[in-house]
């Protein structure tokens, strides 16, 4: 048995809506078995393997299983094997501390107000 890749898509909950997954076929930034699509009606069926860019990440999934509804996320996460590689978490630098350079937070602003004259002198 064999479902519209866009439907496919929609079903396993890769694409928030039908049309956002057909935008992407057509776009052709989906490949079915290696090979480049452009038309949303494709038929996939269970072990086609699909590659594409979801987010910053790109996603190759191997069909398990043709849905016959959108269902809850768990169901969906039944429909597919997932073959991406993990991802590796971003970097994220550490916000700079005032040490000369940039504002200084209100607590390193309250430390220079008490070396100073109070308020009342």
């Amino acid at each position: 048995m064999r479902i519209r890749l866009d439907k496919w898509l929609w079903h396993a909950r890769f694409f928030k809506t039908r049309t956002l997954a057909a935008k992407e076929v057509s776009a052709g930034h989906i490949r079915v078995n290696g090979t480049r699509v452009s038309k949303p009606a494709q038929a996939v069926g269970s072990d086609d393997v699909l590659t594409f860019v979801q987010g910053r990440a790109a996603r190759v999934v191997r069909v398990l299983a043709i849905g016959t509804r959108r269902g809850p996320a768990p169901e969906a996460q039944l429909l597919y094997d997932d073959l991406s590689p993990p991802v590796p978490e971003e970097i994220v630098p550490a916000a700079p501390k005032y040490e000369g350079k940039g504002r200084p937070t209100k607590r390193d602003r309250r430390k220079l107000d008490l070396n100073g004259p109070g308020p009342l002198e």
